[in-house]
């Protein structure tokens, strides 16, 4: 087992055959070592890579500084970002997978499944994650600014520590960011990869969108009775279709809260910001109370005509006569003529 980003004697880094030996099925063995640093660590196998981690075996690591009071926050949040691909039916994910994963997952969960990030007003928080992933992930928090507070490299100065809304996670990397939850509300974090954010979805899907399939969907159902014509609008709604599905397998999308279908899947989850919270208190409140006229609404008014363009002489606005030079035609100089083609100073010719 191998200590992600920890200093450590090299015969405890765990690489089977060039640091110890490979751990056969049924034995044990033991790993000792000093914690020289603090900070957000993983661990994984370096034995059958591939295989092992494609079905899960992975773990965060992190070590709190012996100092209590040393980048101290109220709340600290750590989840792993991890992927499967699942044929909807199989109970065994595919391990020679390099791209076509379709569940994109924290802590092995999609959303749903995933728990809220529940938080207190004014705690100062903290949420870190590494990536054992095949791919990159763009994290984005609404709501915040956040600072970049630790690496795998270590703690990053405060005077240097910067100020993002996403912050990308590449492969075998660990992030943490710092924020103080002033604002209330149910504030959403996933990643900023659109179709990580939807569960089982397949890479061989058409495009219907725009396409009328009525009549189409009534001779199909003739014969498969039951039969969903979907995708003439998109995907989202999908949302709120409950349909039978193959044993082992998830919606595309899920998940209701208090307007309606949430439209999303995978890595998703809640940053809950409430006030009045007890500081171990992680119970899910349920969903934000709006203050009354802070939700958008639909407009019921006058239609809307076109916007009108100012053309006056106060106006700051010249009216410009747009030409389109089409480049398989030579370029006309003021007399109509064609311009000479211009010489490639490197050239010899």
């Amino acid at each position: 087992m191998h200590w992600h980003g920890q200093r450590l004697p090299n015969g405890m880094d765990g690489v089977g055959g060039l640091t110890q030996p490979h751990i056969p099925p049924g034995k044990t063995f033991v790993y000792e070592f000093q914690l020289r640093r603090s900070g957000t660590f993983m661990y994984h196998p370096h034995s059958d890579e591939m295989v092992q981690m494609a079905m899960g075996m992975m773990g965060f690591f992190v070590v709190h500084p012996r100092d209590p009071a040393f980048r101290r926050v109220d709340r600290d949040f750590v989840f792993m970002l991890n992927a499967f691909d699942i044929e909807p039916g199989s109970y065994v994910p595919r391990v020679a997978e390099m791209t076509e994963f379709n569940m994109w997952c924290w802590n092995s969960r999609v959303f749903p499944g995933i728990d809220p990030f529940v938080v207190a007003k004014n705690d100062k928080v903290r949420i870190r994650f590494g990536n054992l992933t095949m791919t990159n992930h763009p994290i984005h928090m609404h709501g915040y600014e956040f600072k970049v507070s630790c690496t795998d490299g270590g703690w990053v100065d405060p005077a240097a520590a910067w100020d993002e809304v996403s912050i990308d996670v590449a492969v075998g990397q660990m992030r943490a960011f710092d924020f103080v939850a002033d604002e209330p509300g149910d504030w959403a974090i996933h990643c900023h990869k659109s179709h990580h954010t939807m569960n089982a979805m397949g890479h061989s899907v058409k495009n219907y969108i725009g396409v009328n399939k009525k009549d189409l969907a009534k001779r199909i159902a003739k014969i498969a009775p039951g039969y969903m014509p979907m995708g003439s609008n998109g995907m989202g709604e999908m949302g709120s279709m409950e349909m039978p599905l193959p044993d082992n397998t998830l919606p595309m999308m899920t998940g209701f809260a208090q307007f309606g279908p949430v439209e999303m899947g995978g890595m998703f989850s809640v940053v809950k910001v409430r006030e009045g919270l007890a500081k171990n208190d992680y119970k899910d409140p349920g969903w934000f109370k709006h203050p009354e006229g802070t939700v958008a609404f639909e407009y019921k008014g006058a239609k809307l005509g076109e916007a009108s363009r100012d053309q006056g002489p106060d106006s700051g606005i010249q009216a410009t006569e747009w030409r389109v030079k089409d480049p398989r035609k030579p370029s006309l100089g003021p007399d109509g003529k064609p311009r000479p083609a211009a010489k490639n100073p490197h050239s010899n010719h």
